[in-house]
């Protein structure tokens, strides 16, 4: 056998071992919430909801009067990261309006 046949033949000879699928995991969910109170205007909500949530008008108003009349309304569901930037900013908006507005996160 010449050397080209013997080389040829170990290369043929390796296995090849196909590669195992890894399923990636979907990361957690997480729901805004806002919390009704006797103090924060529905005009306040609906501006949140549509600047901080990029919610149109109609459904900024649909989930405004979930939170006035079920005391609670999600106002989005995003990852952790996302989740806590959007309470963040609804309660620093809030302060500075002197709205009492809570918003809060949990899982879904």
């Amino acid at each position: 056998m010449s050397q080209w046949e013997e080389d040829n033949e170990q290369e043929h000879d390796v296995a090849v071992v196909p590669e195992t699928q890894k399923k990636v995991k979907k990361p957690p969910l997480y729901k805004v919430l806002l919390h009704n109170d006797n103090f924060t205007t529905m005009e306040f909500v609906v501006e949140v909801l549509q600047t901080i949530f990029h919610k149109s008008e109609l459904d900024a108003v649909h989930i405004m009067l979930a939170v006035h009349h079920q005391g609670v309304g999600v106002a989005g569901v995003y990852t952790y990261e996302i989740a806590e930037a959007k309470v963040n900013k609804v309660s620093q908006l809030a302060q500075a309006n002197e709205f009492p507005l809570l918003c809060t996160l949990e899982e879904e």
